[in-house]
């Protein structure tokens, strides 16, 4: 019955879909994030669901949408550059069919990530869209938070959703990504219009960032531990009280300790000495093979490079594991084909060193420019337009999160990150249209008797 109530609310969805164009793209965020059909039994499986609310957002766009007032960004040329540079290895690649396994799905990320910013023309698709984010993201982090605070979890053991480490569904990735969209939580809890500011909505954006702060527990993932720190520090320039803000984290963090998980605590504890935990040292060892790799092969040797590695790991004697038996000499084992665990050496290996300088730029000119609109609009006295200044800080915050985990996860390509860095340019050039076609300046005084204007002349419906 799941499975017909799915295909009955496609069609129906579809025929809503040709009138309002922009809801298939809602529709395919969605699609991306979650992956519903993997929920499903056997019908939903069976159909490539997503390639077909691809096209439909694409097409859609393309016959009845108004394009009139669509810009280009920059950064969509470079995306368009890594997507070009990404084919090229791939067709070179030292492994064709495995790398023609990843490419399958990044092609669609890429190219997502170049279209979608066409279709953010007004700050309710804006909007929408970081809505649909956070509430997709939001049905993989209750789960994992609500079984975290039932007492289930551990490293490798938690399951969110269904039971395969795909997407989001793993847990290094799923806790990186949780506590990057903490700061646009906090965002549409005091800016959002589709669901105007009230208790209820405050309840649920407090009761999903705990959710999302429970996920490193859950997970047992360090690298969720490091972005939650990473957050807290930025969080800095954006509270008022910071001496209270200090003082309540140190207390929150003092009364949360007690309850942690004695194997959460004694994980955590390894981040000191990487040498005496056996996945910590195999990572730093792929991470030199990749090094000298690299120096062979400067243009990268396309996706899934990494399954030639061969590496000889020398571990410290002791295991954070109290189970496993302890030993005063020092380990050493040979590894193979494992993976990055670092989206820098991902880069690295898979597209050498052009990709990854693309790559680099392509998220280091983001954060350039959220910095930009920040200080521009962080000081407006006009009420349509002191959402932008909190948007930008939000959106790079969470960039900012995610750019620290990618240190110790391999998600280059994860799809997420490319709808966010989508709704960054979104953000920009809807600020600079609007700029341009209202003939405004930041700072600068507006006569007295121009009243304050909720749109832009000539800004479309959603």
């Amino acid at each position: 019955m799941r499975d017909i109530a799915l295909v009955a609310f496609l069609f129906a969805f579809i025929g809503v879909g040709f009138r309002k164009p922009f809801l298939f793209v809602l529709c395919f965020c969605y699609i991306d994030i979650v992956a519903p059909q993997r929920l499903s039994y056997f019908l939903i499986n069976s159909i490539p669901i997503s390639l077909i609310v691809f096209g439909l957002a694409i097409g859609g766009w393309l016959v009845f949408d108004d394009k009139r007032d669509t810009r280009w960004s920059g950064r969509q040329v470079l995306l368009l550059l890594l997507l070009v540079y990404c084919g090229i290895t791939t067709i070179q690649a030292d492994f064709p069919v495995e790398a023609q396994d990843k490419w399958s799905w990044v092609w669609k990320a890429l190219v997502w990530a170049i279209f979608l910013p066409l279709t953010l023309r007004t700050k309710l698709r804006i909007e929408a869209l970081a809505l649909i984010m956070l509430l997709s993201a939001a049905a993989i982090a209750i789960a994992g938070g609500i079984k975290t605070a039932a007492g289930g979890g551990g490293y490798g053991a938690l399951q969110l959703l269904v039971n395969e480490d795909f997407g989001l569904y793993e847990g290094s990735i799923m806790s990186t990504v949780g506590i990057s969209i903490i700061p646009l939580i906090l965002w549409y809890r005091r800016h959002g219009t589709i669901f105007p500011p009230d208790w209820r909505v405050s309840l649920f954006c407090f009761a999903l960032c705990f959710a999302c702060i429970l996920l490193p527990v859950g997970t047992q993932a360090r690298t969720g531990l490091v972005c939650l720190v990473v957050l807290a520090i930025l969080s800095l320039r954006a509270v008022k009280h910071r001496i209270l803000y200090l003082v309540g984290g140190a207390l929150f963090v003092a009364a949360a300790i007690p309850f942690l998980p004695q194997s959460y605590t004694q994980r955590m504890e390894t981040i000191e000495g990487y040498q005496s935990d056996e996945s910590a040292s195999t990572r730093v060892a792929v991470w030199k093979w990749t090094w000298d790799y690299a120096k062979d092969h400067p243009f990268g040797g396309g996706f899934n490079a990494y399954l030639q590695n061969h590496v000889r790991v020398h571990m410290a004697a002791g295991s954070y594991d109290p189970d496993a038996p302890q030993s005063a000499e020092p380990i050493v084992y040979e590894d193979q084909a494992r993976a990055y665990h670092s989206s820098y050496f991902e880069m690295l290996g898979e597209q050498g060193y052009p990709g990854l300088a693309l790559w680099l730029l392509l998220h280091g000119v983001g954060i350039v420019q959220l910095e930009r609109l920040r200080r521009r609009y962080r000081h407006t006295r006009r009420a349509e337009e002191q959402w932008i200044a909190p948007l930008a800080t939000a959106l790079q915050h969470g960039h900012i999160v995610y750019m620290v985990g990618s240190l110790f996860v391999g998600i280059a390509f994860q799809p997420f990150i490319y709808m966010m860095l989508a709704l960054e340019i979104g953000l920009s050039t809807y600020v600079r249209r609007r700029e341009k076609e209202s003939g405004w300046r930041p700072l600068m005084a507006r006569p007295a008797q121009v009243p304050a204007r909720q749109g832009f002349p000539g800004s479309p419906p959603a």
